[in-house]
């Protein structure tokens, strides 16, 4: 399969000194997924964990809920014209019982909710397809979530040699973490993150906080209540249609997360600081 790096060429100015040496880059590449031999997404990814990526993004957009739905995800050989593998198109095989998508509506669906287009829409699709509730989740500490970013930052390791990834981590309550995964797409990391863990049979996800590197969208927040994620964390800016959802769900939603600063857009109930409100 793909590298995750790859070597090319620079020219190097610092200080007014040029030099030409050889950098390390995130690699990207395509992903087709494809849902019982039909196509159903094309994503640009950074090769690596494709399987879970491929489980988080069917688990967000409510097709599975368990491990047991998913029958097979292989690579699809002869991808190329001479019938070589290029380990960038899989074929997902769902259980038998468990239903299928119409893949010409789906699509749609799938491009309107990653891209957070048509706010209506797209909350009703997550309140029809959520499959469960928050609840009241855990209480959280203000203090324990400044060290999130850190944490999350000091587990990236392909991000020391490229400077060029995002990054999601799943940690608990107390800032442990469980979990953390790279990739060039915000969506994908998740994806990943989310999809390893429901391959794990570990959701719902009720007991713990989502940490992401950028910013917080309509779509990651999407992907949080899918799994039953209670709160979602960004070191930068929630989107309009991201703080409408967690308030229409009950999710935690924390934005701007640097040093012991952030704002919180929603479910501020679970913060201990809730009480001098």
């Amino acid at each position: 399969m793909g590298r995750v790096t790859e070597r090319r060429r620079v020219v190097r100015i610092r200080d007014g000194v040029v030099s030409e040496r050889a950098d390390t880059l995130v690699a990207e590449e395509p992903l087709e997924i494809r849902l019982n031999g039909r196509a159903l997404a094309i994503t640009m990814r950074t090769p690596g964990d494709d399987f879970a990526l491929a489980a988080g993004f069917l688990l967000s957009e409510g097709v599975v809920h368990d491990p047991e739905q998913i029958a097979s995800i292989v690579y699809c050989a002869g991808a190329t014209d001479e019938g070589a593998n290029t380990y960038n198109v899989l074929d997902v095989r769902l259980a038998p019982g468990t239903p299928l998508p119409d893949i010409a509506l789906e699509r749609n669906v799938y491009t309107t909710s990653s891209c957070g287009l048509c706010g209506k829409a797209s909350l009703d699709a997550v309140r029809t397809t959520a499959r469960w509730t928050l609840g009241e989740g855990p209480a959280l500490d203000p203090g324990t979530l400044a060290e999130l970013p850190g944490r999350l930052r000091a587990a990236q390791r392909v991000f020391d040699k490229t400077g060029g990834l995002h990054a999601a981590g799943l940690f608990t309550p107390d800032g442990g973490l469980i979990d953390v995964r790279e990739d060039v797409g915000r969506h994908n990391a998740v994806d990943k993150l989310l999809g390893r863990a429901l391959q794990q049979g570990r959701l719902p996800l009720r007991d713990h906080v989502l940490m992401v590197s950028g910013r917080a969208s309509f779509e990651l927040a999407q992907k949080a209540v899918m799994a039953g994620v209670p709160a979602l964390a960004a070191v930068s800016a929630p989107s309009s249609l991201a703080v409408d959802l967690a308030h229409e769900t009950g999710l935690t939603l924390v934005g701007f997360l640097r040093g012991s600063s952030m704002n919180v857009y929603a479910g501020a109930g679970r913060l201990a600081v809730a009480a001098a409100l």
